[in-house]
């Protein structure tokens, strides 16, 4: 069954208060906040809030779902024939064109930095960093990644690699959303699959583990 559109009015009021939210969560953390300081910040009275939220937990989980919801729906335009074939890329060293679909879900992040920012922030909410990583699992690694690696050569468990890059990638958007993404989605797509293919021994310029060792004093 196809949902009704939603009136323009309705559309922008929910804009309002996503930023409302997504500022405060910023300034005072999610559990400071009342729902007076939402309505006051997105300029809107409380029966308005109340005509399309139960409470700031259910406004919250409704955001939440439909960022993970337009995630999907980017995911989903993409191409099948975009994926990783670590065979077809000749020198990695020398790669210089990001995948597609990462410079996408960059892209949306760019969009909605102000929402993403802030949950992703650490007055944010580190279930929904839960929730990405298994949007990122499921429709990224399973679908694209992880079948270019063959699980009897890994040399740690399959899990275990899944959830370090999981982790450090997070980390890096985290750290891009929250330094002003100076670099375009282009440019932290590169990135990314730059320190996915390198690992973090060879981004750093180090040509063999006795430069570990040899540091100068």
């Amino acid at each position: 069954m196809s949902k009704i559109p939603e009136d323009k009015r309705v559309i922008r009021t929910k804009k309002m208060i996503r930023k409302a939210l997504a500022e405060l969560i910023e300034e005072k953390g999610f559990n400071n906040i009342s729902i007076t300081d939402i309505t006051t910040r997105a300029d809107i009275n409380r029966g308005t809030f109340y005509l399309h939220y139960n409470d700031k937990y259910d406004l919250l989980k409704k955001i939440e779902d439909e960022v993970i919801e337009e995630l999907q729906s980017q995911l989903k335009l993409e191409n099948a024939s975009d994926s990783f074939n670590i065979d077809s890329m000749g020198n990695i060293d020398s790669i210089d064109k990001p995948l597609s679909f990462i410079i996408n879900i960059l892209h949306y992040f760019k969009e909605n930095s102000i929402f993403m920012k802030a949950i992703l922030g650490p007055n944010g909410d580190i279930k929904f960093q839960n929730k990405i990583k298994e949007l990122m699992e499921t429709n990224v690694f399973e679908k694209k990644l992880i079948k270019a690696f063959k699980k009897e050569n890994l040399l740690i468990p399959k899990e275990y690699f899944i959830s370090y890059i999981l982790s450090a990638h997070l980390g890096v958007i985290q750290q891009w959303l929250g330094s002003g993404m100076g670099e375009s989605p282009a440019e932290m797509a590169l990135i990314l699959e730059k320190m996915f293919l390198l690992g973090p021994f060879r981004v750093a310029g180090l040509k063999s583990p006795s430069d570990l060792f040899n540091l100068p004093n």
